[in-house]
């Protein structure tokens, strides 16, 4: 057997003071780190986006090889812990049950590791790359065609499919095995208990969970600010409101309110309820374009898209651009690795937090597999209801992505041709646009407290409002000074040595588990549940 931590994460937490609740110094330290890093940002966007973009050069220029390495390692290590036999080995005590109903389970995931970014870009990345991409030109298909539909449907379903999905596995099921099992914190610096045993509770596992926080508000900020705008558009498709810098601030501000309100009212209520309600909404949204879009074009594109997937998923996953002046895989295909690398941390932390009591294969089933079936089912008819708009209907989906990315599902609801439906469809699409994006911030909310409380999975309320007031006012400072995609940009570079991490969190779970369980142990235990059978 592994030795069992022999500290506590609750002897590392004030329990007066101002700081009650969290860890002190963490604490101190991640608000200079936040503070240092919007003044560098704004004080001159110019210097700081040369920097940040010359670090993006090294990060997914460079050192691209190495995202594609991590992701596909994750990836092939997730699919062997789904066959293994440690399935059944649960994320908690042997006796523990889940907290949550395996459908508000479901639901949460979604909250966490997809919400809003399916609406606007199940429609934005299929029209960017039906104009072209190099499967595409190594398929020799033209641009603007069915069959470019179809390639652009599957690239999509490639950068949001199952590499990503891996990455928050390995995440989600490192804290989850080392905090139910072990007690350990519910924090990043536990990934590395393996390795660096009761040390994660010195310099090196703050600097984890310091990386980790920075990846975490940045993301949001930078997520919330660039995701307004397909809201802002949506209302003013709606007529409600102008489409300006002013009105996507309020809605920064109404958006980061419901968000730190619902975080404030714990993972059981808020954050599961609008999950829930998010994941029905989407559902319908979904059938509607179903019935009112082409409906055997998109049924078409699905099953397409399913093949397709599935026979080319492996070779795409290890394909690398050889032609050093063709930036395409490091401005798409790395880009994305690098940002879902980068999220990791939050993703897989609030995963973990909502899967206490799972088996092991049931987590990696369901957070890999699912996702990933919903997302190809999505983006393939989303992405085909823009392409037969496009070819065959009243057209102008790709302009209208090409001015404005949030824009295009908007205009792929008016291309259906149902003018009496349009409104209130508009309506729906925004109305959950807002909903997935406030979900996205109580969730990230929820992760950061977390972290300050040293794993607390319930921690302070003064903490969740302090975070989650502060995600939002990052986010329009940095909306005013125009430096989001610099702090996009940063947030990926600093996921680069989480990147590394991922590959030891792959080896610290296998050693846990083969100390934790040996062969004999669970041949022994198989046999036994057979005779009592």
């Amino acid at each position: 057997m592994s030795e069992q931590p022999t500290k506590k994460p609750e002897d590392y937490v004030a329990k007066t003071g101002i700081f009650a609740g969290a860890h002190p110094g963490m604490a101190i330290a991640s608000v200079i780190m936040i503070l240092a890093f919007v003044v560098f940002t704004i004080q001159d966007t110019e210097v700081s986006s040369e920097i940040f973009a010359a670090g993006k050069k090294i990060a997914i220029g460079s050192l691209g090889w190495f995202y594609i390495l991590v992701v596909n390692v994750t990836l092939f290590f997730t699919f062997w812990l789904l066959v293994s036999r440690f399935g059944d080995v649960k994320l908690g005590k042997d006796d523990e049950d889940p907290d949550f109903s395996t459908v508000s389970w479901i639901c949460m995931l979604f909250s966490a590791g997809l919400g809003s970014g399916l609406i606007y870009w199940g429609i934005a990345e299929p029209m960017y790359h039906i104009q072209g991409n190099p499967f595409m030109e190594m398929e020799g298909i033209k641009p603007g065609t069915v069959a470019a539909g179809a390639s652009a449907n599957l690239v999509t379903n490639f950068h949001w499919g199952l590499h990503g999905w891996g990455v928050f596995v390995i995440v989600g099921l490192a804290l989850a095995y080392f905090s139910y099992r072990k007690d350990l914190p519910l924090s990043m610096r536990t990934t590395l208990y393996p390795i660096l045993g009761d040390r994660i509770y010195g310099f090196w596992g703050h600097l984890v969970d310091l990386l980790s926080v920075f990846g975490t508000i940045f993301g949001l900020a930078t997520s919330l600010g660039l995701g307004v705008k397909p809201i802002s558009a949506g209302l003013a498709n709606l007529g409600v409101m102008q489409d300006t810098q002013t009105n996507q601030l309020i809605l920064v501000g109404i958006i980061t309110i419901l968000g730190t309100a619902s975080a404030a009212s714990g993972v059981g209520k808020g954050v599961r309820i609008l999950s829930e309600c998010n994941v029905f909404a989407s559902i319908v949204l979904l059938a509607l374009f179903f019935i009112l879009g082409p409906t055997a074009f998109m049924l078409a594109m699905v099953l397409t898209g399913f093949g397709d997937y599935i026979w080319n998923v492996i070779p795409m996953g290890f394909w690398m651009n050889a032609d050093p002046e063709n930036n395409w895989q490091s401005g798409w295909t790395i880009f994305y690795w690098g940002w879902w690398i980068a999220w990791c941390p939050f993703v897989g932390l609030f995963i973990a937090r909502v899967s206490k009591g799972r088996t092991i294969r049931e987590f990696c089933f369901s957070v890999l597999l699912i996702p990933t079936a919903v997302v190809v089912l999505w983006m393939s008819a989303f992405g085909g209801a823009a392409t037969f708009v496009d070819l065959y209907g009243v057209g102008g989906v790709v302009d209208a992505v090409n001015e404005n990315y949030a824009s295009g599902v908007f205009k792929t609801i008016a291309g259906f041709g149902f003018d009496s439906l349009t409104y209130p469809i508009t309506v729906l699409t925004t109305i959950l646009l807002v909903s997935w994006f406030v979900t996205s911030s109580d969730s990230g909310t929820l992760v950061m407290a977390t972290m300050m409380s040293m794993g607390d999975e319930h921690p302070p309320v003064k903490f969740r409002v302090f975070w989650g007031l502060t995600s939002g006012l990052v986010a329009g400072v940095l909306m005013l000074a125009g430096g989001l995609a610099a702090l996009q940009t940063a947030s990926i570079v600093a996921g680069l040595p989480i990147a590394a991490m991922l590959i030891m969190m792959c080896y610290g779970i296998a050693k846990s588990l083969h100390e934790d369980f040996p062969v004999h142990e669970v041949e022994d235990k198989r046999e036994l549940e057979f005779l009592k059978r």
